[in-house]
């Protein structure tokens, strides 16, 4: 078993910045990959950004590429999401979520074995 723990969230101006974390604890030798995902109010879970443990790489949304960066410390079992230049529709609650397998990041949120609880981020016009 893996867990996920979110943290970093809050309420932020438009153009503003905010760093979340996950630290993950348990099996996570298993991880091949971290990702982001979020659900704004009424919508869905939707991918946000994903990186792949071993080898670094990472794969974003084309909503937030050039925004938002995600990371990994291996040493920590931590993984980030830097969030810059946010916008009103960036708010949402933010999970993590871990998948083993054959590819280190899918966008479909039934792929992903482990997921956080989640952390607000609201962004303020």
């Amino acid at each position: 078993q893996v867990q996920l723990v979110e943290s970093g969230g809050g309420l932020v101006q438009a153009g503003g910045s905010l760093r979340l974390s996950c630290a993950a604890s348990g099996r996570t030798v298993s991880i091949y990959g971290f990702s982001w995902f979020r659900r704004a109010p009424g919508k869905e879970r939707d991918f946000v950004a994903a990186i792949n443990r071993n080898s670094g790489n990472t794969y974003y949304t084309d909503s937030v590429k050039g925004r938002f960066t995600i990371s990994g410390d291996n040493a920590k079992n931590m993984v980030y999401l830097q969030m810059n230049s946010l916008k009103p529709e960036d708010t949402a609650v933010y999970y993590c979520a871990a998948r083993f397998g054959n590819s280190y990041y899918s966008t479909q949120a039934s792929e992903y074995h482990y997921w956080g609880q989640g952390t607000q981020v609201t962004v303020s016009s």
